[in-house]
């Protein structure tokens, strides 16, 4: 019982056949060759780059810039971007359950620059407080960098107030959207973003490729970053592919498309992304109300009203490894740990949490078995 979709999903047959066929009948480098194989090569990898603009809403595909993942993308706007845009005295604004790939990029620009970090607080529920949010926001914050759903939380973060408030002081926003198959992120470029990032690998595509989406303007000035030196800017990468990606990208397009495809079916009921979320938010609600109730000792982390398909609890007397070994016995596979982000566990006092996150092809039958081996766990410890 695959119970761990927010560390990486599982991957549909569409996905892992379009790799293949690539490799098998396809393979061939882009925009290099003057054969046709390279030409048709190329020519997939820049309709996948039409796909990825048309699923995140962008106003161009040449918005569209792919990277190795999230991580790299949020490396490249602090690199790049924030060296021309924050300087001495300025400040950068990240919230306080953040993973580590978005605050440790943020630090050593605050650091490189003499910039100000500074924290969006939230509450004991684990939910974004706007109100301290605002009172952080002044004529020097420059940028500010979030997640729209906590990978260890499962709280969905009010993206388009966090993006109308930092417009009011000029600043830029990048939002974190790797957790996006849950949060409508073909939404989320049309709500005035500077940035936007996601990866493919938990939105049910391969590994080794994500996407940087940014506004044209904000692209075409950006300065090289150190790790892109033979690019004379960032926008430019739109023409300079990613070297050895030709097989992830397709793997990406074929996920785009099959999410697609699945929104569109019987089994969402609606045709938006955010069915995916409804369908693995009702799984949880079920889950924390009905089963983990009857655990002795189980407590939810994180109950901010709004959640995705994520619940994260500790137990009584049981460390989360140990939660997670018995288990994996049991046969359910959960994440447990801090998830990448020890500053929000430090926030909620806990070291650690086990981790239940769903995907759509998780079923009724999953969450028995789960409820069953949190049992077994609880008979263990006594």
């Amino acid at each position: 019982m695959y119970l761990d979709n927010a560390a990486t999903t599982q991957k549909p047959r569409a996905v892992i056949d379009r790799v293949h066929r690539f490799y098998a009948d396809e393979n061939a480098n882009v925009h290099r060759g003057v054969h046709r194989l390279s030409e048709r090569a190329t020519d997939a990898y820049e309709q996948a780059r039409v796909t990825a603009g048309r699923f995140l809403n962008a106003r161009d595909a040449h918005e569209i810039v792919f990277v190795r993942g999230a991580t790299e993308a949020i490396n490249l706007v602090a690199s790049s971007y924030g060296r021309t845009q924050v300087g001495r005295g300025d400040e950068v604004i990240v919230s306080a359950m953040e993973h580590h790939s978005n605050i440790v990029p943020w630090q050593m620009l605050c650091e490189q620059q003499g910039a100000r970090l500074r924290v969006m607080p939230i509450s004991d529920a684990g939910e974004l407080d706007l109100d301290g949010y605002a009172a952080l926001l002044n004529e020097r914050t420059r940028m500010v960098s979030i997640v729209h759903v906590s990978n260890a939380l499962g709280t969905v973060n009010p993206i388009e107030a966090v993006v109308r408030l930092a417009h009011r002081v000029g600043a830029a926003v990048l939002v974190d959207e790797r957790a996006g198959r849950r949060a409508s992120p073909h939404r989320r470029a049309g709500a005035r973003l500077r940035f936007l990032c996601a990866s493919a690998h938990k939105m049910f595509g391969p590994t080794g490729i994500g996407v940087l989406y940014g506004r044209t303007e904000r692209l075409a000035g950006m300065p090289p970053s150190p790790r892109r030196r033979r690019h004379d800017r960032v926008g430019h990468l739109r023409a300079h592919p990613l070297q050895g990606a030709a097989a992830p990208v397709r793997g990406r397009d074929a996920a785009h498309r099959w999410c697609d495809r699945s929104r569109r079916g019987d089994r969402l009921r609606r045709g938006d992304w955010l069915g995916v979320d409804r369908h693995t938010r009702a799984r949880p609600a079920g889950a924390r109300d009905k089963r983990a109730s009857r655990v002795p000792g189980l407590r939810i982390v994180g109950t901010a009203p709004e959640k995705a398909g994520i619940v994260s609890f500790v137990m009584d007397g049981v460390h989360p490894h140990d939660i997670g070994t018995i288990l994996d016995r049991e046969g359910v596979a959960i994440r447990t740990g801090h998830h990448c982000c020890q500053p929000l566990m430090d926030r909620l006092g806990v070291p650690a949490t086990a981790r239940v996150s769903l995907a759509l092809y998780n079923t009724r039958d999953d969450i028995d078995a789960l409820a069953a081996a949190l049992q077994t766990v609880r008979g263990v410890f006594g």
